[in-house]
């Protein structure tokens, strides 16, 4: 039986920056039913709830990690220390759990798995992985946006 990981604002939790949440109810069910665990990797990064909208900017998730590129809040702070101290403590929540599958947030600089808003601060999408995502799946995890997998179980 598969065993998931969600972000936790998928499950109800008022962990975004705008300290809201996309609540999914079928998702929020497999928490309830012991199915799955949720995780913020920005808030376990030490980042706060509510806190400056985050893109990555100058490059991909890769570039991020390779130290090519950074993640910048709105403000212009650099933040690229939270989200990487955040996607390393997901990894080791998944690994620690026995996480079969991983349902993250599309669009956001950490969960994005398709899509992530491009670094211009202006709503503007561009394909690519949040730094979280592309780290659980580099080590194996099935990691998936809440579209896709609400997609297969209706």
């Amino acid at each position: 039986m598969p065993k998931y990981l969600i972000s936790a604002c998928l499950a109800g939790e008022n962990v975004r920056y705008d300290a809201r949440n996309c609540l999914h109810e079928k998702l929020k069910a497999l928490v309830e039913n012991d199915q799955a665990i949720i995780a913020c990797p920005e808030m376990l990064g030490g980042l706060a709830t509510p806190r400056p909208a985050a893109e990555i900017v100058g490059g991909s998730a890769l570039d991020v990690f390779d130290g090519q590129a950074k993640i910048l809040d709105s403000s212009g702070t650099n933040v690229t220390e939270a989200f990487l101290i955040g996607a390393y403590k997901t990894l080791e929540i998944a690994q620690k759990n026995q996480i079969t599958h991983v349902i993250l947030k599309e669009n956001s600089p950490s969960c994005g798995r398709h899509f992530i808003y491009d670094g211009t601060f202006q709503g503007h999408k561009k394909q690519g992985m949040g730094l979280t995502a592309m780290l659980l799946t580099q080590h194996g995890f099935t990691v998936m946006s809440e579209n896709e997998f609400l997609q297969h179980i209706l």
